[in-house]
């Protein structure tokens, strides 16, 4: 197994992209973070007191690192049947769930690596800007910091959201073989639950797409305010999401299993 791994670290180092994907997880989750908490002003909620939910505000870059640790996911996976390089693999390592936890283990170990940087950038840069925009403790906005239990939640949340987002990309692309199309999927799979939700005007399947869509479900572990109005709890919701990485990397698996290289 640790040969194994070691084979599959090899192939992602080699790999042009796995860096950049990498940063774009790490940076995204900062670059969006502080466009949107740059611009946020306390005085302008007019005479009415602004609940704002700062912490996951400060992680709305989430939004742009989970579409690498998507990419990164099917790359790691379809790069090998676009080379053919899968079948020396399989020569290797025979035995094909050697294959498929070493994978996940690459997987999950740069994306955690990407997300974590992120992440905690994110919360320093939210640290020192939000103050100057009036979000102070005074004002009913604690500072971001890691020693708040709720903030740990929505940090470490968050970390692990976008490394189930990588396996759903990985699992994906062990099924379909296919960079493109597993791309294309992994992009309906995040954001088409959202923007059906934009266009339904029945509260109750309104409802359901927000429960149940894995990019709301997952990321109602970042909420810090108002957690009474959550269509689903943090926690539920993200093991719902975990949930669907599961079932799909073990599709995955038994493709890798039963087809031909």
């Amino acid at each position: 197994m640790t040969g194994a791994v070691r084979a599959e670290w090899t192939k992602a180092r080699s790999l042009p992209s796995t860096g950049w994907l990498v940063c774009v997880v790490a940076l995204g989750m900062v670059a969006l973070g502080l466009a949107v908490t740059g611009t946020l002003r306390v005085d302008e909620c007019g005479d009415d007191p602004c609940v704002l939910d700062t912490v996951r505000l400060s992680l709305a870059g989430v939004q742009v690192a989970q579409v690498g640790a998507a990419v990164l996911g099917v790359l790691l996976v379809t790069g090998e049947y676009a080379t053919g390089t899968i079948r020396p693999s399989l020569v290797a390592v025979p035995r094909r769930e050697q294959v498929l936890a070493a994978k996940v283990v690459v997987v999950g170990a740069l994306t955690t690596a990407g997300a974590t940087v992120g992440v905690v950038g994110a919360l320093l840069v939210a640290r020192s800007v939000l103050p100057s925009r009036g979000f102070t403790a005074e004002a009913g906005y604690p500072q971001s910091t890691l020693l708040h239990d709720l903030t740990q939640r929505a940090a470490v949340g968050t970390v692990l959201y976008l490394v189930l987002v990588a396996l759903l990309g990985a699992g994906i692309g062990l099924l379909v073989r296919d960079t493109g199309v597993a791309v294309t999927m992994m992009m309906a799979v995040l954001f088409l639950g959202p923007v059906l939700a934009l266009f339904v005007s029945d509260p109750d399947w309104q409802g359901w797409l927000h429960r149940y869509a894995p990019t709301d479900a997952g990321l109602a572990v970042q909420a810090t305010r108002d957690l009474a109005s959550l269509r689903i709890a943090p926690w539920p919701g993200l093991a719902l999401v975990g949930g669907y990485a599961a079932a799909v990397v073990l599709a995955g698996g038994v493709a890798l299993r039963r087809r031909d290289a």
